[in-house]
């Protein structure tokens, strides 16, 4: 799933293509593109019918387009959802599910899904962590880049989970953008095994991991982010090179980029996380699992 660079990717490009547009037309060719959208596909498609589009905006891993007047078009990609801006003469992709075109006839905004897990909707904005942002997502919390992100806050709640710091770091709830992927990189980056309690953390430290968490996303998003496969791209179709320069996440056996200790797959919340056991040696007394298969 893509995490907060990959979708930051798409949004500026959201706002370099369609902000500022007027709809000229909606089509839906897929039901589950618009499941969360309750009243159902025409009422999306006549909501957004004539609607001038603001400036693209982002909180974690979720893009939204204001609208004139007080809702705004809410997108999330899932596993596989594309966000594409697309010449009107193309042909359709195989699996689209959402097509606008705008009044000016220039390039048409395509939501393209193969596994139909993303969902787009339109909802009213409402007041969250200091901004305007869509309904459904008020209980999501900032993220490390936004002007109202709180790091003293965000700490206190962090020691008061008690739980293991790579889980806190995925709870979308504590602090939103950050996955599987760039925790991992984070994480070796501060030195901590993800199973270290949340609790036996400093101040320093939790300082620490922050500013490894925002490093490691910033430069992601200056190489595009990270591509594994075809289904995460930019909304010209481009994928983006930062696997390149992982340190960690999916180099199981491969040499530690800082010390040349091979680096380790242990199985979590039916993932992978992935370690140097020198750099980022589990916390004392806790039992060490067996590593996971390739």
């Amino acid at each position: 799933m893509p995490e907060l660079p990959e979708v930051e990717v798409v949004r500026r490009g959201l706002e370099r293509w369609v902000s500022g547009r007027t709809v000229a037309a909606a089509e839906v060719f897929h039901p589950r593109a618009v499941r969360r959208h309750v009243p159902g596909a025409e009422e999306f498609v006549s909501r957004l019918r004539g609607r001038t589009v603001g400036t693209a905006q982002r909180r974690g891993k979720y893009l939204w387009l204001p609208l004139d007047g007080s809702d705004a078009v809410l997108a999330h990609l899932g596993m596989s959802g594309q966000l594409l801006v697309t010449d009107p003469g193309s042909p359709p992709e195989k699996h689209l599910r959402i097509r606008l075109s705008f009044t000016d006839g220039g390039p048409e905004l395509r939501f393209v899904d193969q596994r139909t897990f993303g969902h787009v909707l339109v909802t009213a904005l409402a007041d969250s962590a200091g901004r305007p942002v869509p309904e459904p997502i008020t209980h999501i919390a900032a993220d490390p880049f936004e002007e109202h992100f709180d790091a003293g806050v965000f700490a206190r709640r962090l020691r008061a989970r008690q739980t293991e710091i790579k889980r806190a770091l995925l709870d979308q709830s504590l602090v939103s953008g950050i996955g599987n992927i760039y925790a991992d990189e984070a994480l070796w980056r501060a030195g901590l095994h993800g199973a270290r309690p949340t609790e036996r953390l400093t101040g320093p430290k939790i300082a620490e991991l922050l500013d490894a968490a925002r490093e490691v996303m910033s430069e992601a998003l200056e190489e595009g982010g990270t591509s594994f496969d075809s289904l995460y791209v930019n909304v010209n179709g481009e994928s983006g090179y930062f696997d390149r320069s992982l340190a960690v996440y999916g180099r199981r056996d491969l040499p530690c980029r800082r010390c040349g200790t091979p680096i380790v797959r242990e199985s979590f919340m039916n993932r992978s996380s992935y370690s140097c056991p020198r750099c980022q040696p589990r916390p004392r007394g806790l039992r060490t699992p067996g590593r996971a298969g390739p």
